[in-house]
């Protein structure tokens, strides 16, 4: 889609899950658009809720000064908000407020939005980009698993936390010959415990793209203590499941649009374990990987990914996310990203060398 007219005022959100990274964007998209085209840019609060109800806030070079090394986002976000069926006052049921969002775009005279997001948010983007809003998306999710970018923004610093958790784990797991069992996030993708766990030394990992058998578990365990090993690391995907089973969902959220919250896999393996005679622990992750300060290649991206979010929307393009690949800073049509998940190939370069030097995937 290209625009006919001049554009003078952008509108930004941060929507989905927080991460780390995401002020370092939102910094890039604001003086990217004031200093190279003197745009306004409108700021809207809590992801798509900002847009459905009017709540904003103007964002100038200073407003963003210092944040680039924050965690979160100064925006708020929300993964309750998709404005095809938004939860209005608690209500336990949803409409569609589209039309409230694009009375917002039509008030404040906005020539496009720069929306920052995983599947969830982007799906909705992709939708109003077929409304004629133009829209430029910024990929971002500790999950990794949007497609057409070899990276998201919050997924390294969310890596570097769950690794120098494992590393913690190994002292403690060693001094009382214990299996310590360490669940990570990554829905239905196993990027974080897969590197985390080839980072980290794991002597197991599970991931939803490999169904793991627990009799395979169990025997890595016996053979390491066979060769006097008397400590195992087992790191495990929240999406993990064995073989002719199903995931482990800690609860559904019904006002979400993805309702379905993982999480209890660990526990389930660890108990496993203890039953198979191996003393066991687990320590769940959780949203520690979502917090702190992002990592330099966080911030690095981030501000890669807001400066061609700005560059796209000048060149009149809409209905892109930006992307990385193979080192480039590129854009990809947004409905390309959204169509199908980024997973782990099972027989793919990662998973092969973490085999090679020796690490069980439970099969």
């Amino acid at each position: 889609m290209t625009r006919k007219h001049k554009i003078q005022r952008i509108g930004l959100i941060t929507g989905g899950g927080d991460c780390p990274g995401l002020n370092a964007a939102i910094r890039a998209v604001t003086r990217a658009a004031i200093n190279e085209h003197r745009w306004e840019v409108f700021g809207f609060l809590d992801g798509y809720e900002g847009l459905v109800e009017d709540r904003w806030t103007p964002l100038t070079s200073d407003r963003v000064s210092g944040i680039i090394s924050r965690g979160g986002t100064m925006l708020g976000t929300s993964n309750r908000a998709d404005p095809f069926h938004y939860h209005l006052h608690n209500s336990k049921k949803t409409s569609n407020h589209v039309k409230d969002l694009l009375q917002t775009i039509k008030r404040h005279g906005l020539d496009g939005l720069v929306i920052i997001g995983g599947d969830g948010t982007l799906t909705s983007a992709a939708k109003l980009h077929k409304l004629g809003v133009p829209v430029v998306a910024i990929p971002k999710t500790i999950d990794n698993d949007l497609r057409g970018t070899d990276v998201t923004i919050g997924f390294n610093s969310a890596l570097t936390i769950a690794t120098d958790s494992i590393d913690r784990l190994h002292t403690t797991a060693e001094a009382h010959h214990r299996v310590m069992v360490v669940e990570v996030m990554g829905r239905y993708a196993g990027w974080i415990a897969l590197r985390s766990g080839i980072a980290g030394g794991g002597d197991v990992i599970l991931i939803p793209e490999i169904p793991y058998d627990p009799k395979c578990v169990a025997a890595t365990i016996e053979r390491r203590l066979h060769h006097n090993r008397r400590f195992s690391i087992v790191v495990v995907a929240e999406g993990a499941h064995p073989k002719k089973g199903k995931m482990v969902v800690d609860h559904i959220d019904k006002k979400s649009p993805d309702p379905i919250r993982l999480g209890g896999i660990g526990k389930y393996v660890a108990n496993q374990l203890e039953t198979a005679g191996y003393e066991s622990r687990v320590t769940v992750l959780g949203h520690l990987q979502r917090g702190g300060t992002p990592t330099a290649f966080d911030r690095w991206i981030a501000t890669q990914f807001g400066v061609k979010a700005v560059e796209t929307l000048a060149s009149g393009q809409s209905g892109r996310m930006v992307a990385v690949q193979h080192g480039n800073i590129i854009t990809i049509p947004l409905a390309q990203a959204v169509h199908k998940l980024h997973r782990v190939s099972p027989k793919g370069d990662e998973v092969r060398a973490a085999m090679a030097v020796g690490t069980s995937f439970g099969i």
